[in-house]
């Protein structure tokens, strides 16, 4: 089965390929287009296309925040009258409205809740060529992220001469289609006086990392200068966006994402019929099954199945959730009506 996008980016599950996927992408790519075109002009966000397609129009109820929301008033699922390609054209449009943290916002996030990382450095041994390198980071309560280096490293002995560098973290380090983030920036050692609190940071995300109380260990932090993302390559779509060092620090984390692990392993182990159900109900699609990825203040999104295609699908919350005891109360009142739904069609 071959996943098609519709937000961020399309994971690959499986190796064969689909059988028909010019159906597919005609369907869901312009959404890629609509999804990530949502930018402010301060952003500097671009969007390629191969082709340029008519702009995609749907009625959003926009917040003071700038949120989007979109009614949860559906109808009980239904397989489409004309297959496969009305049931994608549904679910295009479902998602065009989906609720979605502001781009910044949800950057900001993925970065928050992401360990590991590719660092690129300027090699001191093979000068004018980059080196790059696995690292561990963490990032502190500005969004800067945290290295904890030793001095034995090929990458320490780079950025000692050069502390430029960049940070690529993938969102799906599976899933090449999806977002994928660089934090352009330099990398400078964390003072004596920060260095508890950045330790503090540091082991909130790696734990087992005895490590960095090793004495050829220390504590770096890149400063961001700008944060890159880009998303939807090797599809007809590519969306991209930039930030500036002042635009990424004023963003704040979403306050529920801490508790996404959590939220999403009992759903997954416990609840997998009712997310499906849940998904179903709010997409009007009869999805084959829907795995929960993540949850934010907003909605959440989701991994499902339909007619031998994977799919990312976000499905939004009726209203933001306040707390993770809200979340709870939000998905409760979302598998109510999805079987009073269900129970009505019947």
């Amino acid at each position: 089965m071959m996943p098609f996008l519709l937000t961020p980016g399309a994971a690959r599950i499986a190796s064969a390929p689909c059988p028909s996927p010019s159906t597919l992408s005609r369907l869901l790519l312009p959404l890629h287009l609509q999804i990530n075109g949502r930018h402010n002009h301060h952003h500097r966000h671009h969007v390629h296309a191969s082709s340029t397609p008519s702009p995609l129009v749907y009625p959003r109820l926009r917040n003071r925040r700038g949120r989007f929301f979109a009614s949860s008033q559906m109808a009980a699922p239904a397989d489409a009258p004309g297959g496969s390609a009305d049931a994608f054209e549904v679910i295009r449009a479902h998602q065009a409205k989906a609720a979605r943290l502001p781009p910044v916002e949800e950057i900001r996030t993925i970065l928050d809740q992401s360990v590991r990382g590719v660092l690129a450095t300027h090699s001191q041994e093979h000068d004018g060529y980059p080196s790059g390198s696995m690292v561990d980071f963490a990032c502190d309560q500005d969004g800067s992220p945290i290295l904890a280096v030793s001095s034995l490293a090929v990458h320490s002995k780079n950025l000692s001469g050069n502390p430029k560098c960049s940070l690529l973290v993938a969102k799906d380090p599976e899933d090449r289609t999806d977002t994928v983030i660089t934090v352009y920036g330099d990398a400078v050692p964390v003072s004596d006086e920060q260095k508890d609190s950045v330790r503090s940071a540091y082991l909130r995300r790696h734990p087992n990392a005895f490590w960095v109380d090793f004495g050829d260990f220390s504590f770096l932090r890149i400063k961001p200068k700008a944060v890159r993302y880009v998303s939807g390559v090797a599809t007809a779509l590519l969306g991209s966006g930039e930030f500036s060092a002042a635009e990424y620090r004023e963003a704040k984390v979403d306050p529920i994402s801490q508790f996404s692990t959590p939220i999403t392993s009992h759903m997954n182990k416990d609840h997998a019929d009712d997310t499906k159900l849940i998904v179903q109900h709010s997409t009007n699609v009869k999805v084959d099954f829907a795995f929960m990825l993540d949850v934010d203040s907003l909605g959440f999104n989701v991994k499902a199945g339909y007619d031998g295609s994977v799919l990312k699908l976000r499905i939004p919350f009726p209203r933001q959730a306040q707390d993770r005891k809200d979340v709870k109360t939000l998905i409760v009142e979302m598998l109510q009506a999805a079987k009073a739904a269900s129970s009505h069609a019947d």
